[in-house]
């Protein structure tokens, strides 16, 4: 086995030395075609990747990259959609002790080379041969590599270099000099969520990029040799060195007094570092939700949300947006105690959630949105995706189908207790109140104005579960499923908060729905519009008689009922109707108030809803109104909604207080009382 193995061997060894001899023959006759043949070779591989490298539309997209940005009504910015946590700053707001270090350190040539400096590319393929590897990249192939991850890699192969230089080579035909600079400093990246020169002074010195000093500039182009290594935060020792090493090199580069390098590198570093988060604004459940519809639009569209300047303008004014957050962050502060001291007394830790939303039911703009207590520790949002037992705030619905079928607000009920068996032969139902039933008769305001179960129990079942159903989705609960049973009445199939105040619109514009509308239209970065929404076309959700018949109904509530607090405690004269909701054991509170303006609910509970509220404060009249009154209170303030404007059904006016007399006219009547009876015991 091994003299036959020895055997082939030698033929491929004599056949090695035979081609070879053959070869030499042939450079030897023809020297100059075979001096061309390497370069031939790399010419035609370096062809064959142009067309997997960016093409110079990607990159003048790239150098023109803006972020879509998201604006209220009133022209406010309500959010950015950027691809990574990078503020872009133009070169002349960047200090030049940045891009003294950068150049001195990073690429000296960098004014004399077209994007691959060839001097520099030769030695660092004979250090690299002799077993110190070197990388050799100029400025303009590392940009290469930070516009285009994916397309160049960073691989340690020569057809990586190879599209990183001719990447390169493109920069260089589409950028200047000064362009490349500050894309580049836009893009480095600098660890934890920092990109661009901004966002890492910012983290690591607290300050703008234009007032780095000179040690502070070394410190951050120190890092790019390697951002982990030469961490300030983790490795101030290796970082301090480097960053010496950078001020050497802008001293023998001409950059950096000489006399001045002992004293430079002898300090300490002096880091204020603090990690850099994006702003979430005034309306972030409404920027999340947002950036979903964006994205899906966008791809329809062929357009790119990162990179192409789109301008979302929205309905969402910014004034009543500031509001409706205020209030609620000043309800969820007193309640949040009153919580804790519950939960502390029964072993269980959890922080009560909210949401908001305001619309003109007049023609289904949102207002304002407020998805929970606070962004930054809840992303969850409670106006659209939380679905939970409304309570008493479906009573209307059930009042609603009952006018609709004939019934009026005078109509009467006995007060008394309620039993109804469930047709498939379920348990009996027994609705009761807060207080024992009075076994007299009630009127069907009343029954909806001082929300009485017994009442609006029989009420739905003379109207039927299944109208009351279908009427309410036909007014705005058209997403969520609604169970068709008599407890229906009073409110125990789950919904959105979205879904209930856009119902509520429907009956404050008249019975008229409209779905409710967020964009407006999408403009391109030059303000032409790309696409406008217009507003959707009304449907008939509910009569209108009928839907002036249960606004007028509901009015009671805040004149006389269970929502009086808004006319007491807020001091609200406006004409407003409304309705609170209370869920079994407190899990959910919920108010809703309509004004011909504007409609406007607030939800409070725990996500958990095992988790209760306390009967003191969990009722939807304590925990949710506070937050509708307080935000009612500022707009009629602010005159956002018009505090004259009526419902198109007559309220009854209370009469005008009688004036209380002068102290003289007091004694002057006591005094009249005492000769008139002093006069009639004489006769």
């Amino acid at each position: 086995m091994i003299p036959a193995l020895q055997r082939a061997a030698a033929r491929a060894a004599t056949l090695a030395v035979t081609s070879f001899h053959r070869l030499w023959g042939v450079i030897r006759r023809h020297p100059v075609w075979a001096a061309l043949v390497l370069p031939a070779l790399l010419l035609a591989y370096l062809l064959l990747l142009i067309p997997l490298t960016p093409g110079i539309g990607d990159l003048r997209k790239a150098k023109s990259e803006v972020p879509a940005r998201v604006l209220s009504t009133d022209g406010v910015l309500l959010a950015e959609y950027r691809r990574i946590n990078r503020q872009w700053v133009p070169l002349r707001n960047i200090s030049p002790y940045v891009v003294d270090a950068l150049i001195a350190t990073e690429d000296r040539r960098f004014y004399q080379h077209h994007g691959i400096d060839l001097r520099r590319t030769a030695a660092a393929v004979l250090s690299t041969l002799s077993g110190d590897l070197q990388g050799g990249s100029t400025i303009t192939q590392q940009l290469a590599r930070n516009l285009f991850p994916e397309e160049i890699g960073r691989a340690t192969t020569l057809t990586r270099k190879a599209k990183e230089a001719v990447t390169a080579l493109k920069i260089e035909s589409v950028y200047t000099k000064q362009e490349i600079l500050e894309t580049y400093l836009n893009t480095v990246p600098f660890l934890y969520n920092a990109f661009g020169i901004e966002m890492a002074a910012r983290t690591y010195f607290d300050k703008t990029a234009d007032r780095l000093d000179v040690l502070e500039s070394a410190t951050l182009i120190g890092m790019l040799k390697g951002t982990s290594a030469y961490n300030p935060v983790l490795n101030p020792e290796r970082a301090l060195q480097r960053r010496n090493l950078v001020l050497a090199q802008m001293a023998s580069f001409g950059k950096l007094d000489a006399k001045l390098l002992p004293m430079l590198t002898a300090r300490p570093l002096k880091l204020d570092f603090e990690r850099q988060v994006e702003p979430i604004g005034i309306a972030p459940h409404v920027a999340m939700h947002l950036r979903k519809w964006l994205i899906a639009w966008a791809d329809r569209k062929g357009y790119d949300i990162y990179a192409d300047g789109l301008v979302v303008r929205t309905t969402l004014h910014s004034r009543l947006q500031k509001a409706a957050n205020q209030a609620v962050a000043r309800q969820i502060a007193q309640l949040q105690p009153l919580a804790d001291a519950r939960r502390r007394r029964n072993d269980e830790r959890a922080l009560l959630q909210a949401g908001f939303l305001a619309l003109d039911p007049r023609d289904g703009r949102i207002l304002a949105w407020v998805g929970s207590r606070d962004f930054a520790q809840e992303q969850f949002d409670h106006v659209a995706q939380a679905r939970r037992q409304p309570g008493s705030t479906f009573k209307p619905f059930v009042y609603g189908a009952a006018f609709v079928h004939g019934y009026s607000p005078l109509d009467t009920l006995i007060d008394q207790p309620v039993a109804i068996r469930s047709e498939r032969g379920g348990p009996v139902w027994s609705p009761t109140d807060a207080t024992p039933p009075s076994g007299e008769p009630m009127t069907l305001r009343d029954g909806l104005v001082y929300s009485r179960n017994t009442i609006t129990a029989q009420l739905v079942q003379k109207v039927g579960p299944a109208r009351v159903a279908k009427l309410a989705q036909s007014m705005g609960i058209r997403l969520s499923k609604l169970d068709v049973v008599p407890s229906l009445a009073l409110g125990t199939s789950p919904v959105t908060l979205k879904e209930m105040v856009t119902a509520y619109g429907t009956i404050a514009n008249g019975g008229s729905f409209v779905e409710p509308v967020l964009v407006t239209r999408v403009e391109g970065r030059d303000g032409r519009v790309l696409e406008e929404f217009r507003r959707p076309p009304r449907e008939v959700g509910m009569p209108r008689a009928q839907a002036l018949t249960l606004v007028d109904v509901m009015r009671g509530v805040v004149d006389q009922g269970t929502g009086v607090a808004i006319r007491q405690r807020y001091g609200i004269q406006a004409d407003v109707a409304g309705k609170t909701g209370t869920t079994q054991d407190n899990s959910d509170g919920w108010f809703i108030l309509m004004h011909p303006q504007m409609v406007a609910g607030a939800w409070v509970g725990f996500n958990d809803n095992r988790v209760t509220m306390a009967d003191s404060w969990g009722q939807g009249a304590r925990s949710a109104l506070p937050m509708v009154g307080d935000f009612f209170q500022q707009s009629l303030r602010a005159r956002w909604i018009d505090p004259q404007a009526e419902f198109d059904i007559p309220r009854p006016r209370p009469a005008p207080p009688r004036p209380r007399p002068r102290p003289q006219d007091a004694l002057g009547n006591v005094l009249n009382d005492f000769l008139g009876r002093l006069f009639r015991q004489l006769q």
